[in-house]
């Protein structure tokens, strides 16, 4: 166990435990509820704690699409620069060499023109033919918050910062028609460029309470044509937001455009409704131009999501310099606003992710970048220790506030692994930790961490696993 430089020590004792654990879950409030009254309340005062030592943070106030150009990582991130609330958002940007030391730029898009106005929300960046990268993002241009596609280019690509975005007068370039929602339209994908030539980009939205992700396809990027059916759309699932649809590898990540009759896709939603995310693993039907799930994969609710926590509007974009598709997701905290205020900021993003296919198929796999290790500093150990059920054991000389835990649990036998019943929503994994939670006796667990653990766990944040196998059939 190792701790990131610098980071302050006030933690009470880890302690790695078998049998008594929990799962705490904060859902997140609505990103798009504007505080009229409190969006421009400046923070003087920015406190420290509980800001994180991993995790990209903006010195003060509220922050909410990445993207690697010519050796430099680029973080687009929707940004409050007036306050400690949601609202005058605008898109800032840093950049970073390694993922983990980033500088602050200038602003990339903020609200100028008539096609931006009232807001400039969610989006991705797309580097086009040429080595030109592009920004698509959703401008709201009235006070009903009707929403348009909009376009950004670098003013100088010779710096290699991209510090300077233009905004052309020829925006906007995509106008929901009268079959689309104007006020559920929002969030462009990265494009992907077929083999016909044509590029193609999905921008989440719904039809009454059927979720959709409407296909748009162009010759030259900027002229486009709404397709016939949506890429997807799932009923009951209410307005999706920040749509993503990519290739996937069991070993390593894919271009965005990479095609084939073998390769497996990944789809992802940020369900407005619930403010969670849920993916499918599928195929994409090229001539069609249909995402289309795996037999046995639930759209919405209770399908798969990448995180069980607080996770919302993520992005994935490629990396070329080393061959592997990143996640990158946004939290926000628990707090009331006026808890925000007080503190001064609100939000970060969470640790980025390289994510692969199973070799199952039937999920992704994800794990911190490899770069995050180059923040471990003092090296805690515990090795070889047997276990009793029931057992707690403390993990001494650990009271930093942010620790980086490798754990490997290991068996002689899965034979007393309990069965897991059919009955059980198999994707709702909340759901059967809350039926088998911390005092719940299993076969094969609970087993875990107790984290920010009181001295006399009155008080502690658990991470815990149980072993389940599916019942032979006979």
């Amino acid at each position: 166990m190792e701790f990131p430089k610098g980071v302050s020590n006030w933690l009470l004792p880890l302690a790695l435990l078998l049998c008594c654990l929990a799962l705490f879950n904060n859902g997140v409030e609505a990103s798009h509820k504007v505080y009229r009254h409190l969006q421009s309340v400046t923070a003087f005062d920015v406190k420290q704690v509980h800001r994180t030592g991993y995790h990209f943070q903006p010195p003060k106030n509220w922050i909410n699409g990445p993207m690697y150009y010519n050796g430099i990582y680029h973080l687009f991130y929707q940004y409050n620069p007036k306050g400690a609330v949601w609202g005058n958002i605008v898109w800032a940007h840093s950049v970073s060499k390694d993922l983990i030391n980033w500088k602050k730029v200038e602003q990339a898009i903020y609200p100028s023109k008539p096609f931006d106005q009232y807001g400039c929300w969610s989006g991705s960046a797309t580097v086009l033919p040429g080595n030109k990268p592009v920004i698509l993002y959703t401008g709201i241009i009235d006070d009903k918050q009707t929403q348009v596609q909009n376009y950004a280019v670098p003013a100088n690509l010779s710096d290699p910062y991209l510090r300077v975005w233009i905004k052309p007068d020829n925006n906007p370039l995509i106008v929901a028609d009268n079959w689309v929602n104007k006020t559920a339209f929002r969030d462009p994908t990265t494009a992907w460029l077929g083999k016909d030539g044509k590029w193609r980009v999905a921008i989440g939205g719904r039809r009454k309470h059927r979720g959709m992700a409407f296909l748009y396809r162009s010759k030259d990027f900027m002229h486009w044509t709404r397709a016939k059916h949506p890429l997807h759309s799932a009923a009951g699932t209410g307005n999706w937001e920040c749509p993503d649809i990519f290739p996937v590898h069991g070993k390593n990540g894919l271009d965005t455009s990479v095609t084939g009759r073998n390769v497996k896709y990944a789809f992802k939603v940020s369900l407005d409704v619930t403010r969670y995310e849920y993916y499918t693993i599928g195929t994409y039907d090229t001539k069609k131009d249909r995402y289309i799930p795996d037999k046995d994969m639930i759209d919405g609710w209770n399908g798969l999501r990448y995180d069980y926590g607080n996770f919302y509007a993520s992005k994935s974009f490629f990396d070329p310099g080393k061959n592997r598709r990143i996640l990158w997701g946004w939290a926000n905290e628990s707090d009331t606003t006026d808890n925000d205020i007080e503190k001064g900021w609100a939000g970060i993003q969470l640790i980025p992710r390289t994510v692969v296919l199973d070799p199952s198929g039937k999920q992704l796999l994800q794990w911190p970048v490899e770069e995050l290790e180059t923040l471990r500093g003092e090296k805690v150990e515990l090795s070889n220790r047997n276990l009793i059920k029931g057992e707690k054991v403390e993990i001494k000389g650990i009271t930093a506030a942010q620790a980086d835990v490798d754990v490997t649990f290991s068996f002689n036998s899965l034979d007393k692994a309990e069965t897991f019943d059919p009955s059980w929503d198999r994707y709702d994994a909340q759901k059967i930790c809350g039926q088998k939670g911390s005092t719940v006796e299993g076969g094969l667990g609970p087993f875990g961490l107790l984290t920010l653990a009181s001295e006399n766990l009155e008080e502690y944040t658990p991470v815990f696993f149980r072993v389940f196998k599916l019942k032979t059939s006979t």
